[in-house]
């Protein structure tokens, strides 16, 4: 068995796990009243502006 073939059955057991993961939690247990919908919103937000904000941080400190 190669190194590539190794780490390719890694993955796609991991990336299964994670998909059976998604799978069972894709329907939620119990009922989230609008101000937890929209905490978890503003959370998703700033999970995604933090995350711009190192890939911009980590390309001007690779540009320069």
């Amino acid at each position: 068995m190669s190194f590539a073939h190794a780490l390719q059955s890694i993955v796609s057991s991991g990336l299964e796990k994670v998909r059976d993961i998604n799978r069972r939690y894709a329907k939620p247990r119990i009922p989230m009243s609008p101000a937890v919908r929209i905490a978890l919103l503003v959370l998703r937000i700033y999970l995604f502006v933090l995350v711009g904000l190192l890939i911009y941080k980590f390309y001007t400190v690779v540009a320069s």
